[in-house]
């Protein structure tokens, strides 16, 4: 007897994943966000609870600050590397390339301890507190933004480029009107996936920081640990869920009108 394989089962592994993984935790935290500790009945305590404390908006504040901060230094580190590396005729660029995404094969935690270490050794580890978190940020997200954006660079069409040329457009003419917008996807990508887990990340915070500068996500291990409220944790996840949701939609449309746009007139 002949059995069809149908494509579809495929989805099923990927299904349970989804659910098991991602639907139920998501549940229990909506759960525990709109219901009140004491009773379990309905409630938006936990929201105006967080929203009425100077001490957790500024936490926010402070943390949404940092995410910007550390993002804005990365793309414009990250960007004239990218840049180079795509443009240049060496034969072996991907050797350089490998030489800035290496750090990540290395222990995150080693990473941060050592520079830690250099921190201390040249004494600004007991000073510039909020300067060595987004320090700490940028040596360990940087290689984040540098992969999308050379990834889109290196695939630029060059023909574009030397049209522009042709036509007597200045060298930062053609970078400002044609390198620029055609690269969007690549800034995005990278804005994306440094922005995002730079809000939460508080271990570097408290390692490089030594607990003087708390941003959000330490704000939610705080609720889910020492303070066991799970509920008032939970309301502040979503919070922080739709602010990362925002800031994808505001992307995603940022770089669907761009690709829409790569077939008009860029000069």
């Amino acid at each position: 007897m002949k059995m069809h394989f149908n494509r579809k089962h495929l989805v099923i592994p990927y299904g349970l994943f989804l659910v098991l993984f991602v639907i139920i935790p998501l549940g229990f935290i909506v759960y525990y966000a709109f219901t009140n500790g004491s009773t379990g009945s309905f409630s938006l305590a936990n929201f105006i609870k967080f929203f009425a404390s100077p001490t957790s908006l500024s936490t926010l504040l402070l943390s949404i600050g940092v995410a910007l901060l550390t993002t804005a230094v990365c793309l414009l580190i990250a960007y004239p590397i990218a840049y180079i590396l795509a443009r240049s005729k060496f034969k072996k660029k991907s050797v350089l390339l490998m030489l800035f995404v290496l750090p990540m094969w290395i222990n995150f935690v080693l990473r941060i301890n050592a520079l830690r270490e250099f921190l201390d050794l040249i004494g600004l580890l007991d000073q510039a507190h909020l300067f060595n978190t987004i320090l700490g940020m940028v040596y360990d997200f940087l290689p984040f933004m540098i992969l999308p954006l050379y990834t889109t660079l290196i695939k630029l069409d060059k023909s574009m480029l030397e049209a522009s040329a042709d036509l007597g457009s200045h060298p930062v003419s053609t970078f400002a009107k044609v390198t620029l917008p055609l690269s969007m996807p690549g800034i995005v990508s990278g804005i994306t996936m440094v922005f995002m887990p730079t809000m939460t990340n508080y271990v570097i915070s408290d390692t490089l920081g030594l607990g003087h500068v708390t941003i959000i996500g330490k704000f939610i291990e705080e609720c889910f640990g020492a303070r066991s409220d799970w509920h008032l944790g939970s309301a502040i996840a979503l919070v922080l869920l739709m602010i990362i949701f925002v800031s994808m939609l505001v992307s995603g449309g940022f770089k669907e009108e761009d690709n829409g746009s790569r077939g008009a007139g860029l000069w």
